[in-house]
């Protein structure tokens, strides 16, 4: 019998626990799964925030592929083309010229991207949120620009330099905010220059209310949190405009800001316009429950999907829904669908996948939080350690899970660290600096 190659192009949620499960369901003869990605790690996103915070080491947001994945073939590199009538992948290496991989069964789950406007002054002075990188670079901003201000006399300076503006009223952008002023309150005691009322942090949301995963009453709740924490809060509002930093907003209002952060949403990886799949209006992977690829009425034969890539049918609710973008149904898309492959490896039909959205829970910083999980409410103290109790369940392996309780309970006993280490993003410029220019010699060139 020869093995199945199953290609597995992503190691996100989906990409990441479909792969497990398969190499640890389909014997050796059965399969072969191999996972290509540009990252060596997948990132567990809803920690992203904590990361940022200092609240776990960023090393402990990130789940090696080697050490989790150990019985499939890990390629460092970046899927540039999908021919599914051939059933071959380009795969660019880091490294070396293309390659082409062959396969039986495609996973396709690339993911999602920031979905961003043509919005002036957004691609010079914004940032997004979606990445480790971006959530490290984030907080050595931010400590940086407490610096900044501590050690600046001119007053404009210093407003511009504590201004933090947040786009995107999801739960990205409420955790993300939220956590960031945390910490930075948190680091103002080694900061005697700076009080509390100095810091102007700015939540931009174009529609009018926040967190729409849950009910309206507990958005306004999360509202009336951040409006007791000072800060300023824009619904119905849009970012118009940041050219040179200057935030220009359209209820009229206008301001200086070194830190602008957008969260307003996800889009299908731009991979995926390098595939021969077919896609819906909003450019996702069609997808049967099943989480086959769908050509109209046609089973794509080999080729799956899942997660914020595909649109998948939400069985759960009237037909015409799909499932929500979320790592809570990319988890268990990912079993499913791997449990799917399985059985259609060993002549079974594939079955449905359907579940029905447990909830959402959120972090509002240290101690705070809001959750609705089964239509049961919660806020505060509860919720938050609702939150943290599921996502420790749910990112991969004991070793991660060990962890990152590790760095919880230190976080009880000692106080986070509050220094940038700006020199992260650029570590070659001391080096330059320190080092002279070849002069060409004499007569060179002639």
């Amino acid at each position: 019998m020869t093995p199945q190659r199953i290609l597995v192009v992503g190691a996100g949620h989906v990409g990441l626990y479909a792969a497990l499960r398969l190499s640890q369901k389909l014997r050796s003869r059965e399969a072969q799964v191999i996972v290509v990605d540009p990252q060596p790690h997948m990132t567990y996103q809803p920690f992203l925030p904590e990361a940022s915070a200092g609240n776990i080491s960023p090393r402990h947001s990130v789940v090696p592929l080697r050490r989790v994945l150990r019985k499939c073939q890990i390629v460092s590199g970046t899927v540039t083309r999908i021919e599914h009538a051939r059933k071959v992948a380009t795969v660019q290496p880091i490294v070396g010229p293309a390659r082409e991989i062959e396969y039986d069964h495609v996973i396709v789950a690339p993911g999602s991207v920031s979905r961003t406007l043509p919005i002036p002054g957004l691609r010079e002075h914004g940032i997004g949120f979606k990445t480790i990188g971006e959530a490290i670079y984030l907080r050595n901003h931010v400590l940086d620009r407490l610096d900044v201000a501590a050690a600046t006399r001119d007053a404009a300076t210093r407003r511009r330099a504590l201004t933090f503006v947040f786009v995107g009223g999801g739960y990205a952008g409420i955790e993300a905010l939220a956590e960031m002023e945390d910490m930075a309150r948190d680091a103002l005691r080694y900061y005697p220059e700076l009080a509390p009322e100095d810091m102007r942090w700015v939540l931009v949301e174009a529609t009018q209310r926040v967190l729409p995963e849950v009910d309206r009453d507990m958005g306004a709740y999360t509202v009336q949190e951040l409006l007791k924490r000072r800060m300023d809060i824009r619904l119905d509002t849009r970012l118009e405009s940041c050219v040179d930093g200057i935030v220009t907003l359209s209820d009229g209002d206008s301001f200086p800001a070194d830190t602008i952060v957008w969260t307003a949403g996800v889009k299908p990886s731009p991979m995926l316009d390098a595939t021969d799949l077919p896609r819906d209006e909003r450019r996702r992977v069609t997808c049967l429950p099943t989480l086959q690829v769908v050509d109209g009425d046609r089973v794509v034969d080999g080729a799956w999907s899942a997660g914020d890539c595909a649109a998948v049918p939400d069985l759960t609710k009237a037909p015409g829904a799909y499932c929500s973008p979320s790592a809570q149904h990319a988890v268990r898309q990912a079993a499913q669908l791997a449990d799917n492959i399985r059985r259609v490896i060993r002549g079974k039909a594939p079955l449905p996948y359907k579940h029905k959205h447990a909830g959402s829970v959120a972090s509002l910083g240290l101690h705070k939080g809001v959750a609705q999980v089964y239509g049961v409410k919660m806020t505060g103290l509860p919720a938050w350690f609702m939150h943290r109790t599921y996502h420790m369940s749910r990112i991969p392996s004991f070793n991660r899970k060990v962890r990152v309780v590790v760095d919880w309970s230190l976080a009880f006993l000692l106080k986070r660290e509050a220094v940038s280490l700006g020199q992260l993003h650029d570590p070659r410029e001391e080096f330059l600096e320190a080092t002279p220019e070849l002069k060409p010699k004499a007569g060179a060139g002639r």
